[in-house]
């Protein structure tokens, strides 16, 4: 999908041109102080106004004061924004003789896909692999969680991990796909739960 700049005022435009470059280097949204710096602006009232506006206009998505939500429209429409890193995967068998076309619309039209870049062996035999990307839905609410659904979850002084989500007597249980790997066993208050798993993206 592309957008005519036409109708965006040339401040408006200057942000928007700013952020496409910013996000094409660093495949995340920049922050408020970061435009604010970019803009040469001491205030983040005026940041603020030309994301409504580009907002308004259809040219980003955002929650407004949460400039980390940030995302372009025709990048949504083409692609899912790619959010750092995860830890899991594991070298398995691809099969590049099947000739099928990939359908992800129905993926894409979820709220707030984001996709995260997989690292390490912990979920080898779930089929995540090495390298891997793996796309997540926001989880609202964690506990509607069902036993069994993998999740991307931020453990404080461990980092971010990808795992089996389980729940038993008030516990959590985070548990790989791999029998090196110990359950990591959590209060619910110790665990973020970023994502929960939609579809795992390889290239071959």
């Amino acid at each position: 999908m592309a957008f005519s700049e036409n109708n965006l005022t040339s401040a408006q435009n200057e942000l928007y041109s700013w952020i496409k470059d910013y996000m094409k280097n660093f495949q995340h949204s920049p922050s408020i102080r970061q435009m604010m710096q970019a803009m040469g602006l001491k205030s983040p009232a005026p940041i603020q106004s030309r994301l409504k506006h580009l907002q308004d206009k259809g040219y980003i998505k955002w929650q407004e004061g949460k400039a980390r939500t940030l995302q372009l429209v025709d990048e949504i429409i083409e692609g899912v924004p790619i959010l750092g890193s995860v830890a899991a995967g594991g070298l398995i068998e691809t099969y590049p003789d099947v000739h099928e076309n990939l359908d992800i619309s129905e993926v894409l039209r979820k709220k707030n896909v984001f996709a995260l870049t997989v690292n390490g062996d912990s979920m080898i035999d779930a089929c995540i692999a090495d390298g891997d990307m793996v796309l997540m839905e926001p989880i609202e609410d964690s506990y509607s969680l069902r036993n069994g659904t993998i999740v991307s979850a931020m453990v404080p002084g461990l980092g971010t991990t990808l795992k089996y989500f389980f729940k038993r007597d008030n516990k959590i249980f985070l548990e790989a796909a791999n029998p090196s790997y110990e359950p990591i066993e959590l209060n619910l208050n110790e665990v973020i739960f970023q994502g929960k798993l939609l579809a795992v993206w390889r290239k071959v």
